[in-house]
C-alpha cells in the first residue's frame, strides 16, 4: 500500500515516507490525531511480519516498578481476562517471536508471525494488555511478579506440597515459631542477575557516569530495593507511563496495512483516548495535579575516579571498568566510528590497546564495548579476572596505550578490516530473532529521545561510507583523542570480592519484619500466602478462555518448502550444496571427523579449536592474521559439533568444524585464509595461547553462575547419553577441570600442549576426513573450488576414538550465585520409547502449562521447561530458582500430569499450532544450512522431517497421554544436576554429590 505525506488513514495522517535501502523496503512515520501515539511502519515483502509497541519509562529509583510491570501487565487484562495471556499465546498462536524487554529507559512489548491474523490476535493480546491490564483489581500479580512474604514452609512443601506447607508454617505462626521468607519472579531473577559481577560493574558504572539522571538506577531492581515497591507506587507508574502520547508503535514487513490501522484506530488508540481524557478531567476535577511521566534528563559531564563495590563473590569475577560518555543519540555517525575505532584497537587479543592492557598483566581479559541504546551512549573498557591493585593502574595503562597508538597513528588497515565487518554484520541482518523486532528496537536508539529520528539509527549506508572516506584522514585519532584521552565524562569503577554474606541485608529485612509483626499479622501473611496459592491453581473460566483469540489446526498450511541440499557432483572432496538465497554472501563450512582423536585427545581437540585464527603462521603474525580475518571474511570459527543419530546412543558422528563467511567478492578468502590457519599455524607462542585459555575459564566460570541451566543440562546428558560424554569433554564441567589443571602447571606443560596441538591438527586436518558445506550463488561456488579449498593431506583410516560408558549421577556444583539452576533427564531409547512428532506437543504442553505454573508462577523461579529430542534427550531444567527439591519434586510429577492429560479441544488445537509454527519458523540463510548439515550428519532426511511434522499435525491427547509412561520411566532413574548457591545445595535432602567448583 503506497502512501505519501499528509494523507489521512484511519486517524493518522502520515508525516514521513523515505526509501530504505537498508531494509529493502520504505519507512513511513505516522501519528495518530486524537491520542498522540507514533507509529513506524517498516514495508518491505518480509513475509515474517511484526508488530510492537513501547513506553518511555525512566526509573525513579531501584526497585525495578518498570521491569515488574513488563511482567504483570501480561497476566491478564480487561478483554482477556485469564491468568496468564502471554503464556497462552505461546501455547496457542503461530508467533515467531513473543516476548517483552525492559531496558534502562523504556520498555517494549514485541510480537511476530507469518500469518496476518495470527499477528492481528497477538497484537490484540498485547495492546489490551498494557494498556487494560488486570493489575487494578488483583493485587495477587503484583505479589506474584514482583515480591511478597511467605512463611517458611516446612518439609511438605519441599517434597512438592506446598499447600499443606502453607498449613505448617501458620500453625507455627500461632506458636510464634514462623519465620518469614522472600519470594516474587522478578525478585529471584534479579537475585540471580545481580550475582553475576559483571553486571553488578555495569550498574556502579552506570550510576558513576549519571549521578543525577535516570540511568544511576538499575531499571530491573535490585534484590535491596525491590521490597521496598508499594502496590499503590506500582499502579501509580503505570498510569503516568503507560499513555498513549508516550507510546510507540512499529509495524514491519508484508502487513496488510489498511486493515492494522482501522484495527488499532476502532479497538484501541480512539477510544483509550477518550478514556485517557475522562481520567484527566477526573484528576483535574478532584484538584489533583496531572500524571506526568519521568522526565528523561541529560546529565552534565562528571568524573568519579574510582568507585569500589565490594562484593561476595569468588576471586576468579575481580572485575573492573572504566566508562566514558561518548555524546548524545542525536550524533549517530560518531557512535558508530567509535565501536569500528573500539573493534579495532580492542576487538581481539592482538588488536594494539587489548594487547598492551593484556602484556601490563592487569587482568585475565580485557573487553570493550559501546553501550547504546541510551540518550547518552558510553564506551566501556572492562577487565575480567582483574588482579590485585589493577583498578589503581588501569586508567593510567589504558590511556597510555593510546597515547601510543595515537604518536604512530592508528594503522589504517585495522579500521578498514573493523568497518568492512560491522558493514558485513549489517548486510546479513542476521540478529537471532525477527528482523522486525530487531529492527523496532534499533528505531528507538533514535526516536525515543527526538521524534524527528525514527530512521535514525536504521540507515547506516551513509555512515559506513563516510567513514571510508575519513580513513587516512587523521579522524580517527581525533575521535579516540576526544572520547577517551580528553574526556570530561567519564568513570572507573572495581568489583572487589571479598567474603561475606551478600543476603545479609535480606535477613536483617526479614528478622526486623518479623520482629515488627504480632500474632495476627503473621496470620495475615498466612491468609495472603493461601489466597495467592488458590489463585494460582484455580483454573481459568471456561468464559474466560474463550475470549482469547485462537487459530485451529485448519488455518495451518503446508509445510514450508524445504530449499534443496545434497552432495555435489564433480566436486573435488565431498560437499553438501544448499541452495538457499544468501544476500550476496557465501558460507562454507569444513566438517572434520573426530572419530580419528583419541577420547584423551578431546580436551586439546577443544584447546586447539580455541587458538586457531588467534595464532601467528608461516605467512603471517597473528595480528596479520586477525586484521586479513576481520577485513576479508564475515565470520570465522572453530568448534567441535556432536552429531547423534536417532536409532542408537552409541551412534555418533563427532566433528571438529572450521566455519567461514565472506561476501561475494571475498569468497576466495573463505577458502584461502581457513586453509592457511589450518595447515600453518604455529604453536609455539605459548603467552597467547595461555591468554585464551585464562579468557575462556572465566567465560566458563561466569557462565555456571549465570546460565547454570545450559551447564546443568549439558552435565546431566552425560549420566546417560555417550553423546553428553564426549561434550562434557570439549566443552563443560570435565573440560573446565582440565583447563584448570593445564592453567595451574601450564609453564611445565607448555612445550608439550604446542606439540600435541600441532600433532592434532595434522592428523584431524586431512581431506578423507573431511566433508564440506557450501552455502552461496553457482560462482561463490566454483570460485571457491578453484581457489583450492582442499588440505591436500590425506590421513589414517584408523579411527580411535572410544567413549566411555555414561553412569547416572547426582551431583550438585556451589557456583558463586543466588540462585540455583536444576536439571533432570534420561534417554529414552534405553527404556525402549520410540520418537514421535507428538513429543514436541507434550514438551510445549509441559512447559507452558504444567512447568510454568508449579515452578514458575507457585515457586518464584524466572524459567523452566522440558525438551524431547529426536535423539533421545528426555530433559527438564530449572533457572534462576530459589527452590531445589520442591523444583525436583515438580519434575517428577510431570509424568502423572501427562498420563492425566486431557484439554479441552481448542486448547489441544492451541498445543499443536504452536508446535507446528515452532517447527516451520523461518531460518536465517547460516542457521538454515546448519540444521540440514546436522540433519544430514544425524541421517535424517527431509522425508523424515516431513513425517514429524505430520505426527504433530495429528497429534491428540490420547497420543500425548501415552507419552506419560515413558516419561515416567526416564525420571524413575533419578539422574540430576544442578548449579547453584551453596545455601540452597547445603539446606536440599536430595542426596547430591556436592562439589565447590571453582574451588575443588
Amino acid at each position: 500500500m503506497e502512501l505519501s505525506p499528509n494523507d489521512q488513514l484511519h486517524g493518522f495522517t502520515v508525516l514521513t515516507r523515505e526509501e530504505l535501502p537498508e531494509i529493502d523496503g520504505t519507512a513511513y512515520v505516522l501519528s495518530h490525531r486524537k491520542s498522540g501515539a507514533r507509529l513506524l511502519y517498516l514495508a518491505n515483502d518480509d513475509a515474517n511480519k511484526a508488530f510492537s509497541i513501547a513506553f518511555k519509562t525512566p526509573p525513579a529509583d531501584d526497585t525495578g516498578v518498570f521491569h515488574i510491570l513488563e511482567h504483570s501487565v501480561l497476566c491478564g487484562s480487561d478483554k482477556f481476562p485469564v491468568k496468564e495471556p502471554f503464556v497462552d499465546l505461546l501455547k496457542s498462536s503461530m508467533q515467531t517471536f513473543l516476548n517483552a524487554m525492559t531496558f534502562p529507559d523504556k520498555t517494549l512489548y514485541p510480537v511476530a508471525s507469518t500469518n496476518d491474523q495470527d499477528l492481528l490476535n497477538l497484537a490484540d493480546v498485547y495492546l489490551d494488555a498494557v494498556l487494560h491490564p488486570a493489575i487494578y483489581h488483583k493485587r495477587a500479580i503484583f505479589e506474584q511478579e514482583g515480591w511478597h512474604y511467605e512463611l517458611a514452609a516446612d518439609a511438605e512443601a519441599d517434597e512438592g506440597d506446598s499447600i499443606a506447607g502453607d498449613l505448617v508454617a501458620a500453625t507455627e505462626a500461632e506458636d510464634g515459631q514462623a519465620e518469614l521468607v522472600l519470594n516474587g519472579v522478578v525478585y529471584n531473577e534479579m537475585k540471580g542477575a545481580l550475582s553475576d559481577a559483571n553486571s553488578v560493574l555495569y550498574d556502579e558504572l552506570q550510576a558513576a557516569l549519571f549521578p543525577d539522571a535516570a540511568y544511576r538506577f538499575e531499571s530491573g531492581g535490585t534484590p535491596r530495593a525491590i521490597p521496598d515497591l508499594t502496590y499503590e507506587q506500582f499502579l501509580d507508574e503505570h498510569a503516568r507511563h503507560y499513555r498513549l502520547d508516550n507510546s510507540y508503535l512499529t509495524l514491519y514487513g508484508d502487513v496488510d496495512l489498511d486493515r492494522m490501522l482501522a484495527f488499532l484506530d476502532r479497538e484501541y488508540l480512539s477510544p483509550v483516548a477518550d478514556e485517557e481524557a475522562a481520567r484527566a478531567a477526573e484528576r483535574t476535577a478532584a484538584g489533583r495535579a496531572p500524571l506526568e511521566p519521568h522526565a528523561l534528563e541529560a546529565q552534565a559531564p562528571v568524573v568519579a575516579e574510582h568507585v569500589v563495590r565490594d562484593m561476595d563473590t569468588a576471586p576468579e569475577n575481580a572485575c573492573a571498568g572504566l566508562g566514558y560518555v561518548i555524546g548524545d543519540a542525536a550524533e549517530r555517525t560518531r557512535l558508530v566510528a567509535v565501536d569500528i575505532l573500539l573493534d579495532a584497537l580492542m576487538g581481539s587479543n592482538e588488536a594494539p590497546v587489548k594487547r598492551a592492557l593484556l602484556d601490563a598483566g592487569l587482568a585475565d581479559d580485557v573487553q570493550a564495548f559501546v553501550a547504546d541504546g541510551m540518550l547518552q551512549p558510553f564506551a566501556v573498557v572492562q577487565l575480567r579476572g582483574s588482579k590485585p591493585g589493577a583498578a589503581g593502574r588501569f586508567r593510567a595503562a589504558f590511556e597510555d596505550a593510546l597515547r601510543a597508538v595515537a604518536e604512530q597513528g592508528i594503522d589504517r588497515t585495522l579500521v578498514e578490516a573493523s568497518l568492512s565487518r560491522a558493514e558485513f554484520v549489517m548486510r546479513e541482518r542476521d540478529f537471532g530473532m525477527a528482523d522486525g523486532v530487531a529492527l523496532s528496537m534499533t528505531a528507538l536508539s533514535g526516536w525515543l529521545y527526538d521524534d524527528e529520528m525514527a530512521t535514525t539509527y536504521l540507515r547506516y549506508e551513509d555512515d559506513f561510507a563516510l567513514l571510508r572516506r575519513e580513513l587516512g584522514t587523521g579522524y580517527f585519532e581525533r575521535l579516540m583523542i576526544d572520547v577517551f584521552l580528553e574526556s570530561g565524562h567519564w568513570a572507573l569503577a572495581e568489583v572487589r570480592p571479598l567474603e561475606g554474606d551478600e543476603d545479609a541485608y535480606e535477613a536483617e529485612r526479614l528478622r526486623a519484619a518479623e520482629a515488627a509483626m504480632g500474632p495476627e499479622d503473621f496470620a495475615r501473611v498466612a491468609d495472603e500466602e493461601a489466597e495467592l496459592r488458590r489463585l494460582q491453581t484455580e483454573p481459568d473460566a471456561p468464559a474466560a478462555l474463550a475470549t482469547l483469540p485462537r487459530l485451529s489446526v485448519a488455518d495451518i498450511g503446508p509445510a514450508p518448502v524445504e530449499p534443496v541440499y545434497g552432495l555435489a557432483e564433480g566436486a573435488p572432496a565431498p560437499c553438501l550444496r544448499h541452495d538457499i538465497p544468501t544476500r550476496g554472501i557465501a558460507y562454507a563450512y569444513r566438517y572434520f571427523d573426530l572419530g580419528r582423536a583419541r577420547f584423551e585427545d578431546l580436551p586439546y581437540v577443544a584447546v586447539l579449536a580455541l587458538v586457531l585464527g588467534k595464532l601467528g603462521t608461516a605467512r603471517h603474525t597473528a595480528a596479520e592474521i586477525d586484521t586479513l580475518v576481520n577485513g576479508r571474511l564475515g565470520n570465522l570459527s572453530f568448534f567441535t559439533e556432536i552429531y547423534e543419530e536417532e536409532d542408537g546412543a552409541g551412534a555418533l558422528a563427532p566433528k571438529l568444524v572450521v566455519g567461514a563467511s565472506a561476501l561475494s567478492e571475498n569468497v576466495e578468502a573463505a577458502c584461502e585464509l581457513p586453509l592457511e590457519i589450518m595447515l600453518e599455524t604455529d604453536f609455539a607462542d605459548a603467552g597467547k595461547i595461555k591468554d585464551v585459555l585464562q579468557q575462556r575459564r572465566i567465560g566458563m566460570e561466569q557462565g555456571f553462575a549465570a546460565a547454570g541451566h545450559a551447564a546443568a543440562m549439558a552435565r546431566v546428558a552425560s549420566y546417560y547419553l555417550p553423546a553428553g560424554i564426549v561434550r562434557e569433554q570439549v566443552g563443560g564441567v570435565d573440560f573446565y577441570r582440565f583447563l584448570k589443571d593445564l592453567l595451574a602447571h601450564y609453564d611445565e606443560r607448555a612445550d608439550d600442549l604446542a606439540g600435541r596441538l600441532a600433532e592434532l591438527a595434522g592428523r584431524l586436518f586431512v581431506d578423507d576426513g573431511c566433508t564440506v558445506s557450501f552455502t552461496g550463488a553457482d560462482d561463490d561456488f566454483e570460485r571457491f573450488w578453484r581457489a583450492g579449498a582442499v588440505t591436500g593431506r590425506m590421513g589414517s583410516s584408523e579411527r580411535p576414538l572410544a567413549v566411555p560408558a555414561p553412569a547416572v549421577r547426582n551431583e550438585a556444583f556451589i557456583v558463586p550465585t543466588d540462585v540455583c539452576y536444576a536439571a533432570q533427564g534420561f534417554d529414552r531409547r534405553a527404556d525402549g520409547a520410540p520418537y514421535t512428532g507428538a513429543w514436541q506437543v507434550a514438551a510445549r504442553a509441559l512447559s507452558y502449562d504444567f512447568l510454568w505454573n508449579e515452578v514458575r508462577v507457585k515457586g518464584g523461579a524466572y524459567g523452566a521447561g522440558f525438551g524431547a529430542a529426536r535423539t533421545g534427550n528426555l530433559r527438564f531444567y530449572s533457572y534462576r530458582d530459589p527452590h531445589l527439591d520442591e523444583t525436583l519434586a515438580r519434575f517428577a510429577a510431570s509424568a502423572a500430569w501427562l498420563e492425566a492429560f486431557d484439554p479441552k479441544p481448542e486448547a489441544m488445537e492451541g498445543y499443536v499450532v504452536s508446535t507446528v509454527a515452532g517447527f516451520d519458523a523461518p531460518l536465517k540463510a547460516r542457521a538454515l544450512a546448519r540444521r540440514q548439515d546436522g540433519d544430514y550428519f544425524g541421517g535424517r532426511t527431509p522425508e523424515a522431517r516431513l513425517q514429524t511434522r505430520e505426527e504433530m499435525v495429528a497429534a491428540d491427547p490420547q497420543a500425548v497421554r501415552a507419552l506419560g509412561a515413558p516419561l515416567a520411566d526416564a525420571v524413575a532413574h533419578d539422574a540430576v544436576c544442578t548449579f547453584g548457591s551453596k545455601d540452597i545445595i547445603e539446606a536440599s535432602r536430595t542426596p547430591f554429590d556436592v562439589v565447590d567448583l571453582l574451588n575443588e
